[in-house]
């Protein structure tokens, strides 16, 4: 080969292989990117109904119009809807939207990615209920000085069990409710997985306290969570209801001393509200996620305080006979951060043999514990090992049985019961 064809040879591949870099950029620019579109913390939410619909919310760095586009996964076929301009302001103003979905097929998965008048944002995975059995991850109080061990937690147990069908953090998700930059935390943390796995959340007290650390109206709280619509307009976004599988989920707002001189009626309205959501449900189980355990636990010897006695609050003699005659199967509660699964109760006692309700008290998965503080208690059926580190849980569903496990971060199962009926 001649010199002048070598040099020609040299420079046709050159062109080629400027060409092909140029070609992988088109796809890749064709793909999308959520940096391009200028939104994080995107989430999805449950729906009143898992198998049809599914809400969809982000945060974004300008305010602009963004479109939602979805389809089935592997098809060509792409829907588009409007999202709703949801920003607040509270400390903090926070640039945020809303899209919600109906009509979906259930058992279908399908992408969706978020656009704006320019740019296109990458495809997420969004999979619908089909009916059937499911399991769910369960977290405990999130709230934390420092969240990577929460951040480890979660992604830790998402990686264990990468099927769950949504996942439910049992309140005080941030230590402080008006410290945007918890918020921020929160959501780093859960950002592997918080685009593709639904979230039920469970208002905690903690997302009631100003910055002065005063207690004040949750409005981070409601703003950043749309739950489904299904509760009272009066109290926007903080109780509501679901159904997933065979199971009815009822999430209550127990912030009844946080919020006696907001809401002074909240308990009064919330037991009708109750009362009515369960009589409607026809589904197999019926399971109630609230924040405030039903006890309080008297402090034990080693806590340094005067040792006092467990007792029920008095929340609890207006709701347990209402979980009760509604035949509720289970209720799962935080705030205390310790462990404890009740031996079945019925009528505020130990139920008998193959009757009452199964009461787990959660854990925690934050670093704020409380260590040695709580005395032990004659109902607890099962505690996690001393001293108590965090944990989290599985609830898994189907029509034969409910069945929660408790593990430790390294995923060592320390706990577990099953329901039949």
């Amino acid at each position: 080969m001649s010199r002048k064809a070598s040099f020609l040879l040299i420079i046709l591949c050159f062109v080629a292989a400027v060409l092909s870099g140029c070609a992988q950029n088109t796809e890749r620019e064709a793909e999308g990117s959520d940096a391009a579109v200028a939104i994080t913390h995107i989430r999805q939410l449950v729906a009143a109904d898992n198998k049809t619909a599914r809400t969809i919310m982000w945060e974004a760095k300008v305010k602009q119009p963004y479109t939602l586009e979805y389809r089935l996964k592997g098809s060509k076929d792409i829907k588009a809807v409007q999202a709703a301009d949801s920003s607040f302001t509270d400390k903090d103003s926070v640039i945020q939207y809303t899209a919600r979905l109906d009509s979906l097929a259930p058992g279908s998965t399908y992408e969706y990615r978020i656009n704006t008048a320019k740019n296109k944002g990458q495809w997420h995975k969004l999979h619908m209920e089909a009916g059937a059995g499911f399991t769910a991850l369960i977290f405990p109080d999130s709230q934390s000085a420092d969240y990577s061990g929460w951040q480890q937690l979660a992604r830790t147990a998402y990686q264990r069990h990468p099927n769950s069908a949504f996942y439910v953090n049992m309140g005080d998700l941030v230590d402080n409710g008006q410290d945007a930059s918890q918020w921020r935390a929160w959501f780093n943390s859960v950002s592997v997985f918080s685009d593709a796995l639904p979230l039920a959340p469970v208002i905690g007290n903690h997302e009631a306290y100003s910055l002065e650390w005063k207690e004040c109206l949750p409005a981070s709280y409601t703003h950043l969570f749309n739950v489904p619509q299904n509760g009272l307009a009066k109290y926007p976004n903080q109780f509501y209801s679901f159904d997933y599988g065979p199971v009815h989920f009822v999430v209550l707002d127990t912030n009844f001393p946080e919020m006696k001189n907001f809401q002074p009626a909240l308990l009064a309205d919330e037991l009708p509200w109750l009362e009515k959501d369960l009589a409607a449900s026809r589904a197999k189980w019926k399971v109630v996620l609230m924040h405030r355990d039903i006890f309080r636990y008297g402090f034990g010897p080693e806590s340094g305080r005067e040792q006092t006695q467990t007792h029920l609050l008095d929340f609890s003699y207006q709701l347990l006979p209402v979980f009760e005659k509604y035949k509720v199967d289970a209720v799962l509660t935080a705030h205390l951060h310790t462990y404890r699964r009740r031996v079945p109760l019925q009528n505020f006692a130990p139920a008998p043999q193959g009757a009452g309700i199964t009461y787990i008290l959660t854990g925690v998965a934050g670093d704020v514990r409380y260590p040695k503080l709580w005395g032990d208690f004659a109902l607890d059926a099962a505690t996690a090992p001393k001293p108590e580190t965090s944990n989290y849980m599985t609830l898994k569903a189907d029509e034969q049985a409910l069945e929660f496990k408790a593990f430790l971060p390294d995923g060592r199962r320390f706990d577990e019961v099953k329901l039949t009926k």
